[in-house]
């Protein structure tokens, strides 16, 4: 049976009702204080940490998570719901804080479909007030099996059964910006060598009030278009995970069983002028 990722709003609701639930809010702490789903914790990092592959920033990154999640009162017995303003507002942040439980060892996560835009349009309350949870000792368990690290994309580069998926937005994709974050953010523009290009924003349906993930079969159908299918191996990466996470949560959703992301993405890869990139314009 496959993991239960998607919740919509009355599911939250019924969860919280009944079992012990932490909802992970990673908007800034600005629009936190504003209104935000009850007893939910501000965990804005999950959108903003940047980490590098190396053995000791994983290291690092684990301790910060860590952290995080201990003073948020996590534990393996409660459930995770992670949740943004909805699954396109931050470049798909809350799939990065799926994603990231889910690496980490938390197996009882999912996200809040539509986020906070779709919780307040079924009736739900929010409030200002800020919770102090109980602080836990949040255990680490590594599933190695959904990343990859920059010597695992540099060996993916000379084989062929292994697909690099590059879902930036085109202006990265291109060559003609470096990163969301400004034109110069990274130190090199381009592409890494071989990867296909699937823009993460084709797998939303826009047309929605709030956007959601399109279906199924219209997944699997954009991918096989570029020659990618369900049983194939991916290796999804974009600047920083965020967007990867995205199509993760798109492509496992879809059926597809062999993805890992990229992690340190574009913001490690760039940084590194010993490993290729493709610059000027795509071949294909």
């Amino acid at each position: 049976m496959s993991q239960k990722i998607l919740y919509t709003p009355h599911e939250v609701n019924e969860l919280v009702s009944k079992e012990p639930v932490v909802l992970i809010d990673i908007r800034d702490a600005e629009q936190f204080k504003k209104g935000h789903i009850p007893n939910a914790v501000n965990i804005p990092e999950i959108f903003y940490y940047l980490s590098e592959s190396t053995p000791g920033d994983l290291a690092n990154m684990h301790k910060k998570f860590k952290d995080l999640f201990s003073n948020a009162g996590l534990s393996a017995e409660k459930t995770a719901i992670v949740y943004e303003d909805s699954l396109n507002n931050r470049y798909g942040g809350s799939c990065r804080g799926f994603w990231l439980l889910s690496y980490l060892g938390q197996v009882k996560s999912g996200i809040l479909d539509g986020g906070l835009s779709a919780w307040i349009k079924a009736g739900f309350p929010v409030n200002k007030e800020i919770s102090l949870p109980k602080t836990t000792d949040f255990s680490l368990n590594i599933n190695s099996s959904i990343i990859a690290t920059k010597d695992d994309v540099l060996k993916a580069l000379h084989n062929p059964s292994i697909i690099l998926l590059d879902d930036r937005d085109k202006a990265e994709w291109l060559g003609e910006s470096s990163s969301p974050y400004g034109i110069d953010f990274a130190p090199r523009k381009g592409r890494i060598p071989g990867a296909k290009w699937i823009e993460w924003y084709e797998f939303m349906d826009q047309t929605l009030e709030i956007p959601a993930f399109k279906s199924k079969e219209e997944i699997q159908k954009l991918c096989a278009k570029r020659d990618i299918f369900p049983d194939d191996t991916i290796i999804i990466y974009c600047f920083k995970g965020s967007r990867a996470s995205n199509t993760y949560i798109a492509l496992k959703e879809s059926g597809f069983k062999n993805l890992r992301v990229y992690f340190g993405s574009w913001n490690e890869w760039s940084r590194h002028p010993e490993l290729p990139i493709e610059e000027g314009p795509p071949r294909e």
